[in-house]
């Protein structure tokens, strides 16, 4: 497994619940600011297989960026279970939720 998706999976992993980040900063996280599509592969991919919390993951403008209508209803439903507001357009308030983890 490449050094880059070893990252990802970890960072994901680590997303607190009641937190989300965005494809990009996962990406940027990892050394790789224009990778966030390789995110989207890697949590398509293998996030069964790694247990990875795929709903804390959102777009850049905090959008739910599925648009197959269950998988976006189990996310919804998963964020709001966390106590993670989603408006109505599936949108949610990166003031208030991303989140930051420290750098050592």
């Amino acid at each position: 497994m490449k050094p880059f998706t070893q990252q990802v999976i970890a960072i994901i992993k680590n997303i607190p619940e009641g937190g989300v980040m965005t494809y990009g900063q996962i990406a940027a996280l990892a050394g790789s600011s224009r990778g966030a599509r390789q995110v989207v592969r890697i949590l398509h991919s293998m996030s069964a297989s790694y247990g990875l919390p795929w709903h804390r993951v959102v777009n850049a403008k905090g959008e739910i960026a599925i648009t197959d209508d269950e998988s976006r209803f189990k996310q919804i439903l998963y964020l709001t279970s966390e106590n993670i507001s989603v408006d109505d357009q599936g949108r949610i308030d990166l003031a208030k939720y991303q989140y930051w983890p420290v750098s050592n």
